[in-house]
């Protein structure tokens, strides 16, 4: 019995690699809008399932009807979601197939297009989720184009942001830390490297000093760690506030010492921003900074 029970899994194995290989020397595609997959070429007959934005299809076939071209496809279940296998034929003018001309122009532009629809008060509500797919599609069929590892960093921080106004505590790194892992020693894996900070954060201080200085370390290592990075301005500011934030916590509490020790280093950091970045906005930030510490105005439990 276990023999056969051995041989009968061996046989399945088999048959899921065949499946998968099968399925790698075929070609993808991925609808730029909501389609309907019809039971048949032209789109006659009941359908078979509504199929979203940036859905893997695999190109089964392709026939022409009704002066149109139509593809076969298998829309393709994401791992993680509901979603279920079905098969059917699509137009291919909605299907952007891998072969088409300006596939991951036209498949980015589309993500963009998602991504500007969620940002508008009555936008689609499926929007952002489209976006995220689409670009998934376009890091998954165009890995080693500009627009391809682009849209590989623009998935996951879609991803994040998903994740952040969902609640979840800490946010699944899991995307993040691939691209990191795809994309080493590029702005995307400085862009990955920033985010993931989100998680190391404290959250609610409650007036006390070690958060800050916990969160100021944080952010300093970064922007020490990553000088070319987008966000190595934006990290030594976060840097440079959280330490005017301590000073002001000891100050409060007559611990004069540690007080002006932590402002003459918040001083140094805001300089050193200021002086490093001299066309970001961040250095205009650092020169506010430094005015309200030098005049003793309080940066902690004030709208600042």
């Amino acid at each position: 019995m276990n023999a056969r029970r051995l041989l009968y899994r061996l046989a399945l194995a088999v048959i899921g690699l065949a499946l998968t290989c099968a399925a790698a020397d075929r070609e993808h595609a991925t609808p730029i809008r909501e389609l309907v997959l019809a039971p048949q070429p032209g789109g006659s007959g009941q359908s078979v399932a509504q199929v979203e934005r940036g859905r893997d299809l695999l190109i089964l076939a392709r026939s022409s009807a009704g002066n149109e071209m139509w593809l076969q496809v298998t829309a393709l279940a994401q791992p993680g979601t509901r979603q279920q296998e079905a098969t059917g034929w699509a137009p291919a003018k909605l299907a952007i197939a891998t072969s088409s001309p300006n596939a991951a122009d036209i498949i980015f532009g589309a993500a963009v297009d998602s991504e500007i629809e969620a940002e508008k008060p009555k936008g689609r509500r499926s929007a952002p989720d489209d976006a995220q797919r689409l670009y998934q599609r376009v890091a998954q069929f165009f890995p080693d184009t500009d627009s391809g590892r682009e849209a590989l960093w623009r998935a996951a921080d879609i991803q994040w942001q998903l994740d952040r106004a969902r609640g979840k505590k800490p946010i699944d790194e899991t995307a993040m830390q691939n691209v990191i892992r795809k994309l080493p020693g590029t702005r995307y894996a400085d862009l990955a490297a920033y985010a993931l900070l989100e998680n190391q954060l404290c959250g609610d201080w409650k007036g006390q000093a070690a958060c800050p200085a916990q969160e100021a370390e944080i952010y300093e290592r970064y922007a020490r760690e990553h000088p070319r990075s987008p966000k190595a301005a934006e990290a030594l500011y976060n840097a440079a506030w959280r330490t005017g934030v301590i000073a002001d916590i000891y100050r409060v509490r007559n611990n004069k010492e540690q007080s002006e020790a932590s402002h003459n280093r918040a001083l140094a950091l805001a300089q050193e921003l200021a002086n490093q970045f001299p066309q970001a906005e961040w250095k205009y930030r650092a020169e506010t900074l430094i005015y309200k510490m030098q005049k003793n105005i309080p940066l902690y439990g004030t709208s600042e």
